[in-house]
Order: C-alpha cells, then sequence, then structure tokens
C-alpha cells in the first residue's frame, strides 16, 4: 500500500517549526512496510489545502495529515478534509466530554467558546481520543482510501499514533513485517555498503539498508513473513554474516541503545570506574556519559583541561613534553590519559587534545587535528585523527571516537585474558 504524509501549517514553510513529525512518521510507516513517494507541506490555506490533498489521494492509498486541527480560525483541515471526501460535519459528545474533562481544574474559569469546535467531526470517521490535549484524531475511509488526520503537537500526535494509528494501519497489512538493526561504529555509509554489497545485491526477503549516522552506519535488516518468528528465523543468518564482517566494529544489534550507554554497560558489568580530561571537547565526552542512566557508578571524576596549565595541574602532563611536543600531541594525549587515570584513581580514562577550529591550524597541525588517548588498567593507546567539518562536527566526531576506542580497548582486554 502507498501512503503519503501531508503536514499543514505556515509556521513549517516559513521554517519557525522544524518538521519533526514527518521524519517520525515516515520512519513508522517503513516499519510497517507501506511504500511512501511523496510528503507535503502546505499553508494554513484553504484553496492549496484542498489542491494537496486531492493530489494526495489520487496517487496513495493512505494520506496521512498533521496539524491543523486545533480551535482557531487558520485551523482548516479536518473541514477541508471531510468536504474533500464528502463527510458532512457533526458534533461528537464524547469529544465535548473529553474537552470538559480537559479543562476541569485548570486556571481557566470557562472554556473558551472556540474549543468546542474540537469536538466537531466527521459524520461516520474513527474518532481517535487524544490524551494529551483536545483535538481528536479522525479516519475517514471512503472509496478504498483512508485519510488519517492527527494533531500537529508531537507530544500529542507521538503517543496517538503508538497507541491508535500503528495498530490500525497495521492490521491492514496481512502479512507480518519485522526489522532489527546492526549499529556499525566509526565507519562511512560507504566502506560499510562496500563490505556487504554481494548480500545487498542478492537480496529478496530479508531486505538490507544502510543508514548513515554521525560516526557510525545502522545495517536495517527487514523481512516479511506470516509472523514475528517467522521474520526473526529469515533475518538471524543474514544478521550473523554481518556480525562476523565486522566484528568488534560491531557496535550493538539494540536499535535503541547508543554508543555511551554501551560503554557505560561495558564498565558496569567489570565494575570499572572512568575519567575523562578533554581540552577541545570541553567536557562533552562526560557529558555524554552523564546522559546515561547509572553513570554516576562508573564516572569518578572528570576534568576539562583547556589550558596547558591545566593538563599539567590536573593531567599531570609533564612541561617538558608540552614545551617539545606542544599541547596538540600524541605525547600530550598520552600523558593527559594516564595522568587522568592516577588523578582519579580510574580504571580507564579519555583524553582529548586538539584543533576545533575554525582558527588555530598550521600546516603541520590543521583545523581538525584531534589526538585521542585511552588508558585502561595501566595500558595507554593514542590514536590521531584529521576531522572534517566546522567546530562543532570535529568536536562530535572526537567525543564520538574517544568513546568508541575505550570501548574497543576493553573488547582487546577481554580477548587478551580468553
Amino acid at each position: 500500500m502507498i501512503v503519503e504524509l501531508v503536514s499543514v501549517g505556515t509556521e513549517i514553510l516559513l521554517g519557525n517549526i522544524v518538521n519533526t513529525n514527518a521524519a517520525y512518521l515516515a520512519t513508522k510507516c517503513a516499519a510497517l512496510g507501506l511504500s511512501m513517494y511523496n510528503q507535503s507541506v502546505v499553508g494554513d490555506n484553504e484553496e492549496r489545502l484542498d489542491n494537496t490533498i486531492k493530489q494526495a489521494l489520487s496517487r496513495s492509498d493512505i494520506v496521512i495529515i498533521t496539524g491543523g486541527l486545533g480551535p482557531t480560525q487558520d485551523d482548516l483541515t479536518k473541514e477541508t478534509a471531510a468536504r474533500h471526501m464528502g463527510f458532512r460535519l457533526v458534533e461528537d459528545m464524547h469529544t465535548r466530554k473529553k474537552i470538559e474533562e480537559f479543562f476541569k481544574d485548570s486556571i481557566y474559569t470557562e472554556i473558551p467558546e472556540n474549543n468546542w469546535k474540537q469536538a466537531i467531526v466527521p459524520e461516520g470517521a474513527t474518532v481517535i481520543d487524544n490524551n494529551n490535549g483536545m483535538a481528536p484524531g479522525l479516519i475517514m475511509e471512503k472509496n478504498s482510501k483512508i485519510l488519517i488526520m492527527l494533531p500537529g503537537p508531537p507530544n500529542e500526535l507521538y503517543p496517538m499514533f503508538e497507541h491508535d494509528i500503528y495498530p490500525y494501519l497495521a492490521s491492514l497489512n496481512n502479512e507480518t513485517i519485522y526489522s532489527e538493526t546492526v549499529k556499525i561504529a566509526a565507519f562511512g555509509e560507504s566502506q560499510v555498503e562496500d563490505r556487504i554489497i554481494d548480500l545487498i545485491d542478492s537480496q529478496t526477503n530479508p531486505t538490507i539498508a544502510t543508514y548513515a549516522k554521525t560516526s557510525e552506519v545502522h545495517i536495517r535488516i527487514t523481512a516479511k513473513n506470516d509472523s514475528e518468528e517467522d521474520c526473526k528465523r529469515i533475518i538471524e543468518p543474514v544478521k550473523n554474516e554481518i556480525i562476523s564482517r565486522f566484528g568488534e566494529d560491531v557496535l550493538t544489534c539494540n536499535e535503541k541503545e547508543t554508543l555511551e550507554e554501551c560503554l557505560v554497560n561495558m564498565l558496569k558489568e567489570r565494575h570499572y570506574t572512568v575519567t575523562t580530561a578533554e581540552s577541545c571537547t570541553g567536557g562533552k565526552i562526560a557529558s555524554n556519559i552523564v546522559n546515561v542512566s547509572g553513570a554516576s557508578s562508573v564516572l569518578n571524576s572528570a576534568f576539562v583541561t583547556y589550558s596547558a596549565e591545566a593538563k599539567m595541574e590536573f593531567a599531570h602532563v609533564e612541561k617538558e613534553t608540552i614545551d617539545k611536543y606542544t599541547v596538540v600531541s600524541e605525547q600530550t594525549a598520552y600523558e593527559m590519559a594516564k595522568g587522568a587515570a592516577e588523578t582519579a584513581h580510574s580504571n580507564a580514562a579519555m583524553s582529548v587534545t586538539g584543533i576545533a577550529g575554525p582558527l588555530g591550524g598550521t600546516k603541520e597541525q590543521p583545523v581538525g587535528l584531534v589526538y585521542i588517548g585511552c588508558y585502561l588498567n595501566g595500558k595507554v593507546s593514542v590514536a590521531r585523527y584529521v576531522f572534517k567539518g566546522n567546530r562543532e562536527k570535529v568536536r562530535e566526531q572526537a567525543v564520538y571516537h574517544a568513546m568508541n576506542n575505550l570501548r574497543k580497548m576493553i573488547i582487546s582486554e577481554d580477548s587478551s585474558k580468553n
């Protein structure tokens, strides 16, 4: 089945609001196995909205419209869609009661008159309760076409879609569609594709798709069959083959697990503690670790050693090292990692020193040059990188590679013990 998205709102057209709903819905529809060839954004204009709906229904089986269901005069989605589909509007008493409950014990002494507009629905449509707002979701079916209307605010749309719309769309498809993801760390998409191009070229069921993310690539394996168990059985050998080809570069097969979660879990499992000594990243490694629940059991301390003096005081970098090799060097990164671990009495440490730019680069030390040191139980390794991109991009890549290098160092330590 073909699905199409229509996002309504002049504020989206003008760039005042980022259209995160479209990305969310596109991902969910893909997971359902629905084909999507078009997305549209239209302002709060009745004629243009009507034309957009007409075009969408002419080429798609399902049209999902987001936004324009509010109480104000420029909220035109419901009225325009109902007229186009030939549904007359009536008051829904259930929705009216929901609106009354919404305002009960609120700061308002009386319900604004225009809010009752949200209790008016297309007669014969399926009304979906909005448990996080007032505008209900609506499903209209006619002549083998389906038009779904959802409220624009993400905190209303997401739970409504997950609870009601996703199961509804899934029921339209007789086949079960199931996906698993293998995350590859510190690779580019073309590198990943090159390693599995034979699998991609010969794919039928399951299918394989690569998605480039910041410093990692996600390989999504999707199968269609009668049941989820059958899909898993079909996916398993393909997933295992991909894992065998990438080895320790496989970050996780849990789509929701991040690099920092993976690293924190590894440290917790081994009862290791970690500290950081950061220069150009300015504490971002520590910040990422702290984002993980339970990080307090592994993160001993964190040092932002931006100046040469701070590197010497908190990470015990020798002045002679800085004088001879400069603050941006393999030797400085080595001593930062070792010194920070010893200062904090940690099993592990990560250090970063580099030139994030846009100023400060030279021919010998270009913008993007970063040295990353990792310490683990007395052993230190240092890697040199020249990252591309603006200041923030350089810092993001440095943070990612620091955590990934320590992750791989732990894996190597485990291997040497076996």
